[in-house]
């Protein structure tokens, strides 16, 4: 006797069903089935990269279609799992599987915008304004924060007013390069995604 649920006899029951009522009223289902495999993906660029939500680092795959050439628009046509990833084997969340609303959302801004103190609108500013401000904020609080020794007078060279919070999307090389850098710099709040 074989062992079958209620829900695979539906299943079984339905496609079997529906297979044979499209075979007999003359339809060829074959090249329909072929259709639909290749038009979401077929002619697009296959782009290698990383889940941007947590910090499991799933790996995944982005569909482009467009050359970037005159007239032309990028535009990320699907996102799936990659099964060669090690992390997740070509699985994703709904929050995963969901990212490409995130990267074709029109809201989503293509630079740095900059409000100053007590201003109540952005404006747009280039990369260099943006990172010549960090740099320039970084150095600063790390200046008035700095703490040379200690109250036993032991040398401690820390700095006690920045904060580094990893990301789940750099792989282990960055993150190792990154934590050096901000240990160099005297931080030792330093944390990671994951335990947030």
């Amino acid at each position: 006797m074989v062992d079958i649920s209620r829900r695979d006899l539906f299943k079984i029951t339905g496609l079997t069903g529906g297979g044979l009522l499209a075979s007999s009223l003359g339809f060829d289902l074959k090249p329909v089935y072929a259709a639909s495999r290749g038009l979401k993906i077929s002619n697009a660029k296959e782009f290698k990269t990383v889940c941007p939500y947590c910090a499991v680092g799933c790996g995944t795959i982005a569909y482009v279609h467009g050359s970037g050439g005159l007239n032309t628009v990028n535009a990320v046509v699907h996102v799936e799992g990659d099964p060669d990833s090690p992390i997740n084997g070509g699985t994703l969340c709904p929050k995963g599987a969901s990212q490409m609303a995130l990267a074709m959302n029109p809201r989503l801004e293509k630079g740095p915008k900059y409000r100053a103190a007590n201003a109540t609108e952005w404006q747009d500013v280039d990369w260099d304004f943006a990172l010549d401000w960090l740099a320039r904020k970084f150095k600063d609080a790390r200046d008035e924060t700095f703490v040379e020794r200690d109250e036993q007078g032991r040398t401690v060279n820390r700095c006690e007013g920045i904060g580094w919070v990893g990301s789940a999307t750099v792989n282990n090389e960055d993150a190792y390069f990154i934590t050096k850098t901000m240990r160099s710099m005297g931080l030792m709040y330093i944390d990671h995604q994951a335990r947030i």
